[in-house]
């Protein structure tokens, strides 16, 4: 059984977000990471980009497919 953690944010993306100290860090769920199955690339900005909320900002390409990673 999964537990979800109370100090994520969910987007409808299947990213999670969590902010500490000023700094945001993104991942993707359990349900993403299992619907791509193995991740071969994952393609991120540079440090200092500045991101647009919802916009894509990168990708994930897994043996399955490629999914886009949007800013929250």
């Amino acid at each position: 059984m999964t537990t979800t953690p109370k100090e994520l944010r969910y987007t409808k993306e299947h990213e999670w977000v969590k902010t500490e100290d000023g700094t945001v860090r993104i991942g993707i769920t359990a349900f993403a990471q299992s619907e791509l199955g193995d991740i071969v690339f994952v393609e991120l900005p540079e440090i200092g980009d500045e991101l647009k909320a919802n916009e894509p900002f990168g990708s994930v390409e897994s043996v399955k497919t490629v999914s886009e990673l949007y800013a929250p």
